[in-house]
């Protein structure tokens, strides 16, 4: 099913709802009427009673069964609608008016162990063959890890350590976004600046933000996902951590 070709509107996910709830309860009448036929046939009755009572019980289950499909494909979609629109990359368009540093390209080769890295905060530079999945860290991942993501178009929010669980919540929201190939990870990193909230970071971008505002971490995830140097498809990524 392409569900990028059907309607996403909340009435159209309403009416799914709604459509998925009343063939539940018709599916339930009808194992209701199933388990009456049932309890009808007793020895008692004669054989062609007992018949009849037998084809009306198949004909109510098999009738209940697929009322329960339709049920489940019709919740089932309308699920697939809610979290398709709670995230959509849209929400994160707040046009916000935000300071980003394009910063000096160091390169993007690859090569294995622990490296150095001109900046702080990385934002390009020779890295490891191997990305992360997209998602909130609770553990420091380490940069040559973290820069290969963002050759592939990921943004990185790094935190401090010991940020409010207020700001954790709200920055775990965020990295539920992706683009194609892309995706959104938030990780605890003591390298942010002691007078900044957060480090936003891209291919050589770089935004550093005093005070957590979400119209501008979202405005440059939708500015800068899925612009690294090297994209790779959605379906080869997976959520990242493939590479």
């Amino acid at each position: 099913m392409d569900h990028s070709t059907m309607p996403h509107g909340p009435d159209f996910i309403a009416i799914l709802l709604y459509i998925g709830l009343a063939f539940f309860v018709l599916a339930i009448i009808g194992y209701m009427l199933a388990a009456k036929f049932h309890k009808e046939n007793t020895s008692r009755l004669k054989k062609v009673e007992k018949q009849s009572l037998q084809k009306k019980q198949k004909t109510w289950l098999l009738l209940s069964h697929i009322l329960v499909l339709i049920a489940i494909c019709c919740l089932g979609t309308s699920l697939i609608q809610l979290s398709t629109g709670k995230y959509s990359l849209e929400k994160l368009n707040y046009k916000a008016p935000i300071q980003v540093t394009t910063d000096k390209d160091y390169g993007r080769g690859h090569q294995e162990g622990t490296l150095t890295y001109e900046m702080k905060i990385p934002t390009s530079g020779t890295h490891s063959p191997h990305d992360l999945k997209f998602g909130f860290y609770k553990e420091r991942p380490p940069y040559e890890k973290l820069v290969h993501n963002l050759e592939h178009g990921d943004i990185i929010i790094h935190y401090h350590p010991n940020a409010s669980q207020e700001l954790l919540d709200r920055l775990e929201y965020l990295t539920h976004f992706t683009k194609a190939g892309a995706g959104v990870l938030a990780v605890p990193n003591p390298d942010v600046p002691s007078d900044q909230e957060v480090v936003v970071t891209a291919w050589t971008k770089t935004m550093q933000l005093s005070k957590f505002d979400e119209a501008s971490i979202g405005t440059f995830i939708y500015q800068n996902i899925d612009k690294g140097p090297e994209q790779i498809p959605s379906e080869v990524r997976r959520g990242g951590g493939t590479m």
